[in-house]
């Protein structure tokens, strides 16, 4: 069996060995080496990393499962240093010797710093990689203040990661306009206009002279003057490719290492591909083409009949702080071009189509990118006005939905733009590997993978294939092909106020609904209408019917209200004493500073709650649990500000809310954070002069930490701020739907540009109150009914 070996461990050395192993299984035993502490893995989803948005673990393009099946060897944390193209032979830092009948060099590039007085100062960094992520991540937990160096793509989307961490950005930027290799000076504006209104600061034909500090970054300074405090700078400059090696070996080098129509290399047996490769005289550094390149690559590597690699059309597809953009081929106006623009600034769309001797030759789209895969198609077809008409893609047909039916594509028409996979590929494997799910066609060819905008397109494929509708993931339940949003505008509109009203008006499948519709329905018919709507108990959840935890064994847990976690020997006696006297087995603290009384039998809790004389902690509920504190300023030396104060104040104004999945919230009184806020549905930390609000965290199974909200200086804002948020999440959220899915599907800078407008958040917070003010305690309810006690004798639990 031949030895091949892959130099780098990026996308393109991933796509490489999984085409290898696809069309050649037997032909190669294949090592692969790579520099980083990591296999491969998805680049373009750094910005989501760096936000908080994604776990770095889901950016591995495959597991170590795959490579150990398919007999692979890789070598992570590695660097080749030398290369001896005549022996064949390679050897690493670690003094390790391998040696080849093939060698792939997809070395990739790194970024670029600029050579000024304090560019290698701590605290300035660079955005290429998973450790760059993590260091940003680490600095913008004790710093506030970050400047980025370049308004290009991974500028931007640094900025937008730092942003969303709560740092005040400020983007440097050489030209006057931003992203302007991808965007023209039109689309470029609208762009800095959205970034300034989220809060970001910008700095235009604005260039860096020095970065200052004496032990560590603490400010930049332009040649115009200004300077800019930071205590983190991100260069973000450009990229050059890692050609070092092959330099050194003798293998020609111009930018990048020159290749020919089939990614040789001026050596035998030695080929190169992706960011590090130069194909005339073109370097890519966007994904597509290292994708195109791969497959000729392939082909040749498995010694297979192979179209020659004739250049890539490059197509830029993103979303950039929440706004979606797309450019391709060659966009700019001359004297040889003619040109259709169309803008909307209302809606804030702008489109533009640039045309040469009546071919389309490059287009860019921001705002609205629905239709991007069908343009880069049209591009690569040299296609007329005529075409773009004819296709509802301009003129009087514009925008027509007949566009989107991507059956009516060619097979080798893109679909997804980001990992470079066309309708022929999605299609084949979907007939060869029977898939049945959209996520089955991500995990086979990629497709979707990254950005996920393509999801619809690919869905429409597998309907086309099958025959099969896809099933819609926001579809409430099987009772309905109605989703989640869809059911709440129907009980507004219609005035629906009980759960067999919405079933009846909306023609249920199943006239009783199910275990999973009927308590959402019981949700939003109290959500949208909190004095009309009756709770219907028989759709409750058991737990939210009992008012108690079942537990394992059939007995319950109770769990009374202690505000803020601050208890007194009053209530610890009555708290001892009803242990005794109910003989229950364990009393447990909780991890949100509460007493949990575990093992009571179901008909003693009614009596368990009186002799108790507390309220309901609402720890069964999908509701606001608890607000969970640390000392602040009333005992710690460090505290600066009051957090049991502020936490008690919360715990009252939001107690019995219901919400769509559990709330947990704390207050911690400075930035040591001994209460965990930013692991919290809502969390507040005490800072000198106010207070900092995160929000979307979450500590459990998938650990996220908190998007930053606002800071405001009183507690009459942390609680403005935090019932409005709630209120905001309450309403546009899905049933069963916690804080951080929540957040991380809506995205914070939607949030809090909506809650920054003063007078809609008053009207959220408002209308929050107005709900909790018919609250009622619902253990003193039950206790005071002779009814309900005896609903705890007849109803029948069953133990798990």
């Amino acid at each position: 069996m031949n030895r091949l070996v892959i130099i780098g461990h990026g996308m393109a050395a991933t796509r490489l060995a999984e085409r290898i192993v696809n069309i050649a299984p037997n032909m190669y035993e294949l090592t692969i080496i790579g520099e980083e502490q990591f296999p491969g893995y998805d680049r373009i989803q750094l910005s989501h990393v760096l936000a908080g948005n994604v776990d770095p673990s889901g950016l591995l393009l495959k597991d170590e499962k795959w490579y150990h099946d398919h007999g692979i060897t890789v070598k992570t944390g590695d660097k080749v240093i030398e290369l001896q193209p005549k022996d064949k032979i390679i050897r690493t830092e670690q003094d390790l010797t391998f040696t080849y009948d093939e060698l792939v060099l997809a070395t990739g590039s790194s970024a670029l710093r600029i050579p000024v007085p304090g560019a290698h100062l701590p605290g300035v960094v660079t955005f290429r990689s998973l450790d760059d992520c993590e260091t940003m991540i680490q600095m913008a937990r004790v710093h506030r203040n970050a400047v980025v160096i370049g308004g290009g793509l991974l500028g931007l989307e640094a900025a937008h990661g730092l942003n969303a961490l709560g740092m005040n950005v400020t983007v440097v930027h050489a030209v006057s306009t931003l992203m302007e290799r991808q965007l023209d000076w039109h689309a470029g504006k609208l762009l800095e206009r959205e970034l300034r209104h989220q809060g970001i600061e910008l700095a235009m034909d604005a260039k860096t002279i020095a970065i200052h500090g004496d032990h560590h970054a603490e400010f930049v300074e332009l040649s115009d003057g200004r300077r800019f405090s930071a205590d983190l700078v991100v260069m973000a400059v450009g990229i050059k490719p890692n050609v070092d090696l092959a330099k050194a070996s003798g293998i020609t080098v111009n930018r990048g290492i020159v290749v020919d129509d089939f990614m040789r290399t001026s050596e035998a047996h030695v080929w190169a591909v992706g960011e590090c490769a130069e194909h005339a005289g073109v370097v890519y550094g966007i994904v597509a083409p290292l994708y195109e390149q791969v497959e000729v690559l392939a082909k040749k590597l498995a010694q297979m009949p192979a179209e020659s690699y004739k250049g890539s059309v490059p197509v830029t597809k993103l979303k950039v702080s929440g706004v979606e953009v797309f450019s391709a081929g060659d966009f700019q106006d001359d004297d040889h071009s003619n040109t259709l623009v169309m803008m909307d600034g209302l809606k804030n769309r702008y489109k533009k189509a640039v045309f040469r001797q009546n071919q389309l030759t490059g287009v860019i789209l921001y705002g609205d990118t629905t239709h991007s895969a069908k343009y880069s198609s049209l591009i690569r077809q040299g296609a007329t006005w005529e075409d773009l008409e004819k296709a509802g893609l301009w003129g009087d047909n514009a925008e027509s939905k007949s566009i989107s039916s991507v059956e009516t594509w060619d097979n080798d028409d893109i679909v997804c733009g980001c990992m470079g996979v066309n309708k022929g590929t999605i299609m084949n494997a979907i007939k060869a590997k029977g898939l049945s799910s959209v996520d089955d066609i991500r995990l086979e060819t990629g497709a979707s993978r990254s950005c996920g905008s393509c999801r619809s397109l690919v869905g429409q494929l597998l309907t086309y294939v099958t025959g099969n509708q896809v099933e819609d993931s926001n579809r409430l339940c099987a009772c309905t092909d109605l989703s989640h949003e869809m059911v709440v505008e129907a009980i507004r509109v219609h005035h629906l106020y009980q759960v067999h009203d919405v079933m009846k008006q909306l023609k249920w499948k199943n006239p009783e609904g199910c275990s999973k519709c009927r308590p959402a329905l019981n949700y939003y018919v109290r959500m949208v209408w909190p004095v009309q709507a009756d709770d219907d108990p028989q759709s409750r959840l058991v737990n939210e019917r009992l008012h108690a935890n079942i537990q394992r064994d059939g007995t319950f847990s109770v769990v009374p209200r202690i505000y803020g976690g601050v208890t007194n020997s009053e209530q610890l006696r009555k708290i001892a004493d009803v242990a005794d006297k109910y003989q229950v087995p364990m009393i447990k603290i909780t991890g949100g500073q509460r007493i949990d009384l575990l093992g009571v039998r179901k008909e003693d809790l009614p009596a368990v709650w009186e002799d108790l004389g507390m309220t309901s902690g609402y720890a069964y509920g999908k509701a606001m649990r608890t607000v969970k504190t640390c000392v602040g300023t009333e005992f710690c030396r460090f505290g600066t500000q009051d957090a049991i104060g502020a936490g008690i104040r919360l715990e009252h104004a939001l107690e019995g809310l219901d919400t769509p999945h559990k709330v947990k919230m704390a207050v911690s009184g400075c930035p040591r954070n001994c209460a965990e806020s930013t692991v919290k549905d809502v969390g507040v930390i005490g800072v000198e002069g106010g207070f900092d609000l995160f929000v979307g965290g979450n500590g459990g199974a998938k650990v996220r930490a908190g998007d930053f909200l606002i800071r405001v200086r009183t507690e009459d804002e942390v609680e403005e701020w935090a019932l409005a948020f709630l209120q905001y999440y309450r309403e546009n959220a899905r049933y069963m739907e916690r804080t951080a899915t929540w957040v991380e599907r809506v995205g914070i800078q939607a949030i809090r540009k909506t809650l920054e407008n003063a007078e809609q958040r008053l009207a959220y917070a408002q209308r929050l109150r107005d709900t909790l003010s018919r609250w009622r305690d619902p253990w003193q309810r039950i206790v005071n009914t002779d009814e309900e006690r005896r609903y705890f004798e007849t109803f029948h639990v069953q133990p798990s």
